[in-house]
């Protein structure tokens, strides 16, 4: 019993450590989407984001912004981790809970 606690206590420290370091990286980057206008038969690029219940917009420019949009990619992709990770330590609550029951 003592080993499974051990592996469990190990588990659970694993994925606090893991989900930390997935919202630091989160939080340093950009939050939103890249929008496409067309004005006047041009292209312009546009920052859609939130700014407590309003939707605000940041012109960009005219040149598509790759980079931004690779940023903006990567966060889905750690929301995406970051509930994983949250799930994981739900089920390891509940295995402990389940122990002392």
């Amino acid at each position: 019993m003592k080993i499974l606690k051990g592996i469990l206590s190990e588990s659970k420290e694993y994925y606090l450590d893991t989900g930390q370091k997935i919202e630091k990286k989160i939080s340093s980057l950009p939050q939103g989407s890249v929008k496409e206008r067309q004005i006047a038969g041009k292209k312009y690029y546009y920052l859609q984001s939130r700014a407590g219940k309003k939707i605000v917009h940041k012109y960009l420019g005219k040149n598509k912004p790759e980079s931004l949009m690779k940023q903006l990619e990567q966060r889905k992709v750690l929301k995406v981790e970051l509930k994983k990770v949250n799930e994981a330590l739900l089920m390891l609550k509940r295995a402990e809970g389940k122990k002392r029951g």
